[in-house]
């Protein structure tokens, strides 16, 4: 009788002991990730809606120069996360050495999101590898074995043309050592150890975006040839016009003839073709140099840090589609890493030329599906971390916000926009796409949510969870433009909605929980 008694009491116990640690995994106050959904302390889904934050010029010390009320803005216009860029050269100006100074700016903005219920994920930004070229690394980790750098007509051109920028990520990816012995690749991961154990008990941190837009290197070399010869092959198929050398490279180096490619290319079978050719170069990097450097610095963040999620990008040729092969990092067991997100990227090939207001609708479709693939095969959420990077006022950029921002609520994806300036509030395309109802808390989880002026109109799906207490929020824009007398809700709960205002015009649609198993939907 002893025994058993004894025995009872410590099944009692690890009873208790399961129970109080699910209770802490869920109550511990750090944004979370089940499946494909992000779940806030509540056990609420979370739909993240955000916009890039950041610097890149050193003369301001890689900070912007605002202040708090910029927050508040960001947050009474719907916005629920940042991505706080920050730059290596100005972290580690020396090896070893961080800038405490740097650091307490980003603290400093890091509370101003905590003061207006934003998030923030810190984003290691580079374009062109260095801040000899563009924005990233220090010059000391800038190993470019003095080749020369080599510009285009579009700044993102240099990734395919410079031997200076692609040797200087073949000594990244090789983690060939700096002058001091140290690999370069080591001195990378050592800087995130520290940034997380700066940040590992912060609840406004969500995670950390690893590097952006990672880049393949002076394999690069091979890509345009190889796309070249796809497209050469798609193009005398479809017209029976067979392309030189000679003109297939003046196709693409002239930017105006470069319009006229990506024009034939709006199929999406077409591209599609083209595109895929590249899909075994790419996933060898994906496998051989990208995964191992996302498994060397999530080793050394969570020696420090195993609260915070870590946010994987593609390679850099991904953001057109190209099929990404790369995988959630492991535990120090050999267990998938619970805390781990898609931190995909995605860009029509036409960003940051005159064509920006003609996109390929198939072509970016096209995109966006390989993206929402390679969440479901990874398991693991989305957040686009980059799109759009509209930088004019023009009313013809309006459509093609407004397509990928219908792509984003299809496939329930979270976004920050590329990126936050001076004068974008008042573009159209951010007052008529980015400006939108959606759900910012669910209670259960989402199936379907939309916004439009015609069809179904907005509207909003989700399997209520009985075991959450908290009510679902649903972001307005303007709430004078709703009555909720006039919402359909299923379970016949109107009486008890009520609108919580910020700011003039915005608040949340507060949608207590109706307390009955099943789909709950509601629209007006």
């Amino acid at each position: 009788m002893r025994f058993l008694w004894k025995s009872l009491c410590a099944l009692s116990l690890l009873f208790c002991v399961m129970s109080c640690a699910t209770q802490i995994e869920k109550n511990n106050g750090f944004l979370q990730v089940k499946e494909d959904r992000f779940i806030d302390p509540q056990g609420r889904q979370v739909i993240l809606n955000g916009i890039n934050y950041i610097s890149k010029n050193p003369e301001e010390n890689y900070m912007r120069s605002d202040d708090p009320e910029l927050f508040r803005v960001f947050r009474d216009e719907g916005i629920n996360v940042l991505r706080l860029g920050i730059i290596w050269d100005g972290l580690e100006p020396e090896p070893g050495q961080y800038n405490e100074a740097y650091l307490k700016e980003i603290d400093k903005r890091i509370e101003w999101a905590a003061e207006n219920d934003l998030y923030v994920f810190l984003d290691m930004h580079q374009d062109l590898f260095s801040v000899k070229y563009g924005d990233g690394a220090p010059e000391w980790a800038t190993l470019d074995e003095d080749l020369p750098h080599v510009t285009g007509d579009v700044w993102s051109d240099a990734y395919l043309m410079s031997p200076a920028v692609q040797t200087a990520f073949d000594n990244f990816w090789n983690n060939t050592p700096a002058e001091d012995g140290v690999g370069i690749q080591d001195r990378f991961a050592q800087l995130w150890k520290h940034i997380a154990e700066r940040y590992a008990d912060n609840r406004t941190v969500i995670g950390y975006d690893i590097l952006n837009e990672p880049f393949i290197g002076s394999d690069a070399q091979h890509v345009m040839p190889i796309l070249l010869t796809a497209f050469a092959g798609v193009y005398a198929e479809e017209t029976g016009v067979i392309l030189s050398e000679e003109e297939l490279g003046a196709m693409w180096s002239d930017v105006n003839q470069r319009l006229e490619v990506l024009r034939f290319l709006e199929d999406r079978d077409r591209f599609a073709s083209v595109i895929d050719e590249l899909y075994d170069f790419h996933a060898r990097f994906d496998r051989e140099k990208l995964q191992p450097m996302y498994q060397r610095v999530a080793d050394a963040i969570r020696e420090v840090d195993t609260h915070h999620l870590l946010l994987l990008e593609h390679g850099y040729f991904s953001n057109m589609g190209v099929s990404s092969v790369i995988e959630p990092v492991k535990r120090k067991d050999g267990s998938v890493d619970p805390r781990v997100v898609y931190a995909a990227h995605g860009y029509d090939l036409v960003v940051d030329t005159d064509g920006a207001e003609e996109p390929s609708y198939d072509r970016v479709d096209f995109i966006f599906d390989r993206i929402y693939e390679t969440g479901k095969r990874m398991g693991v959420p989305v957040l686009v971390g980059e799109w759009g990077a509209y930088y004019t006022d023009s009313e013809g950029l309006v459509k093609p916000a407004q397509q990928i921002v219908e792509i984003f609520e299809k496939y329930h994806f979270g976004q920050t926009y590329w990126s936050y300036y001076d004068g974008v509030r008042d573009a159209p395309y951010y007052q008529k796409a980015l400006l939108r109802s959606y759900p910012a808390s669910v209670a259960g989880e989402l199936i379907s949510y939309g916004n439009s002026e015609e069809g179904p109109g907005r509207y909003f799906e989700w399997k209520e969870d009985l075991s959450i207490t908290e009510p679902t929020l649903i972001y307005l824009p303007d709430v004078d433009a709703i009555s909720i007398e006039e919402i359909k809700d299923s379970a016949g709960k109107n009486a008890e909605m009520e609108i919580q205002k910020l700011g003039a015009r915005a608040g949340y649609l507060v949608v207590p929980v109706s307390g009955e198993e099943g789909i709950r939907r509601i629209e007006w």
